[in-house]
């Protein structure tokens, strides 16, 4: 062969080896860009299970359905639950658990025994989409899990490509505390602590498997840490209020695109500007303390309604650093989940009954115009509450209960409940239920300040009434005439002690308080 024809020949294979790679790497960005409009255009709900009240998986999954929800994202990879996930039109998000991460990040043999038991028995019959690796493991206190974090979910990749899985995404939802400074979000950044050790080697697995920073968003709390600046309608996507960002010159139009924005510029920051991101929690409690000012059912609906419109928009918006972005999102979250700690919207996360009854109505696929909504109350409490309040019982509790909420408040300082010693002016009368009643008022009172939620594993509950006050005597006459006290709390559930029945009889008061001697420990806003 001729010099000039080896030449031609050359240039001829590796021209059309070069087109054969172009044409793979096109069609594989397009097979890319689909699956994410695909997972994008499906809105997830987040199936947590933290209840005394929740329904069986079977009944949760058809709860699931006829919300219409395309995407269900598990805190485990239950067997039951997957199982019955099957051949339905669901895609399906599982999560290890964050005591898991170390095993799996130092032992690849422990990472494809994961795979074999959680994944390999259900898919592709259950669609499962990601495997998210922990839970906000920044509060978790042992740094070996946050050290194994990224080996561990790159173990999993490995496990699952040798099976030739390639079409489920390894991530791990982050708070957005993950960011030191978020506003504006031109300014955002990491934390000092974590940039470094976390975030680049997070940044750089994402960025080479093509996967999703997945971010847990709750404008909520940013809203109710600064309602001053940040005004509701921005908060819940209505109104026409805007935000430009000085330094970009990007125009914001809500909260949660000015959140999104922040962590995205901050991946840019670090060098990695185009990696996907997805929100793995997002909603807006329904209920929650007195002092939690917002939280209700008309402004939980508005969040969620307006969230799925715009997250399903076709083209997608996207978000004004990244427009016609496709973002996977999953509201927060299927039910109430009464056993979980903390203040009370930390237990009114949800948009169903536990008997599948909406708390109140929406449409997952976004196609229900707003105004197809069936009006709901208008709130009372978006502006914050200015008063007292107190921590007391919940009417019928057990006295059983009531003594462990009592040993639990009195313990821990001996100033809580030093009213309650015998001669003290709150010690009568001698009842399980009036002394757990200052006990759990005077407890919460006293460290409020330090996260302590007014709940006693539903043992308690907040009022704006004084406790003090619901404990009455009234003198009363029976067929002989003879005088004598009746005594009351609440709905009746009181014993009544010597001193009192002395103290009705003598002073022929109508009607006689505890706060005559006792003064029940409140909180003032």
């Amino acid at each position: 062969m001729s010099a000039v024809a080896f030449f031609l020949f050359t240039l001829i294979y590796f021209s059309s080896s070069c087109c054969s790679a172009a044409r793979y790497q096109h069609r594989h960005r397009y097979m890319e860009r689909k699956l994410m409009i695909a997972l994008a255009s499906k809105i997830g709900i987040n199936y947590g299970r933290q209840g005394k009240d929740i329904p069986s998986p079977y009944q949760s999954i058809n709860f699931i359905k006829s919300i219409k929800a395309g995407h269900v994202k598990l805190y485990d990879a239950d067997p039951e639950t997957l199982t019955l996930l099957s051949h339905t039109n669901l895609y399906v998000s599982i999560t290890v658990h964050n005591h898991q991460i170390t095993s799996l990040g130092t032992n690849q043999t422990t990472a494809e025994d994961w795979v074999k038991t959680n994944i390999l028995p259900y898919y592709p019959q259950t669609q499962i989409r990601f495997v998210l690796v922990g839970n906000e493991i920044l509060s978790v206190q042992d740094r070996n899990i946050t050290a194994n974090l990224v080996p561990a979910m790159r173990k999993i990749v490995n496990a699952l490509r040798a099976h030739g899985i390639h079409n489920i995404k390894v991530g791990t939802p982050l708070p957005m505390d993950s960011l030191r400074s978020t506003f504006p979000p031109s300014n955002s950044t990491f934390r000092e602590d974590i940039a470094g050790p976390l975030m680049l080697p997070l940044l750089k697995f994402l960025n080479g498997t093509n996967s999703y920073f997945f971010i847990n968003l709750q404008p909520y709390y940013r809203w109710l840490r600064n309602p001053m600046n940040i005004s509701l309608d921005f908060a819940l996507f209505q109104g026409n209020s805007t935000y430009t960002d000085p330094r970009t010159g990007l125009v914001y139009h809500n909260l949660v695109d000015q959140m999104l924005d922040s962590v995205i510029l901050a991946m840019t920051k670090l060098g990695y500007p185009h990696i996907r991101i997805a929100i793995s929690e997002t909603g807006w409690p329904n209920s929650g303390d007195i002092d939690e000012t917002g939280a209700n059912i008309l402004n939980a609906a508005t969040y969620n309604r307006n969230l799925i419109n715009k997250m399903t928009a076709i083209p997608p918006i996207g978000t004004p650093a990244r427009p016609g972005l496709p973002i996977p999102t999953f509201v927060f979250s299927l039910f109430n989940e009464n056993q979980k700690s903390g203040s009370g919207t930390q237990r009114h996360w949800g948009i169903l009954h536990p008997d599948g009854t909406p708390i109140y109505d929406i449409d997952f696929t976004g196609q229900k115009p707003l105004t197809g909504f069936n009006p709901l109350p208008k709130p009372t409490n978006n502006v914050p509450y200015k008063g007292q309040m107190w921590c007391v019982p919940v009417e019928g509790a057990k006295e059983a209960e009531l003594e462990e909420a009592l040993r639990m408040a009195c313990g821990r300082s001996n100033t809580t409940c030093a009213a309650l010693a015998p001669g003290k002016e709150c010690y009568e009368p001698v009842s399980i239920y009036w002394h757990a009643r200052y006990a759990v008022s005077s407890y919460w009172a006293q460290f409020r300040t330090q996260n302590v939620g007014c709940y006693f594993n539903g043992l308690a509950h907040e009022t704006t009434t004084n406790p003090g006050e619901s404990f009455v005597l009234l003198p009363k006459s029976d067929k002989n005439n003879s005088t004598y006290c009746h005594g009351s709390c609440g709905r009746g559930r009181i014993s009544v002690d010597i001193f009192f029945v002395w103290k009705c009889i003598v002073t022929k008061k109508s009607v006689f308080t505890g706060n005559d001697r006792c003064k029940f420990p409140s909180v003032t806003l």
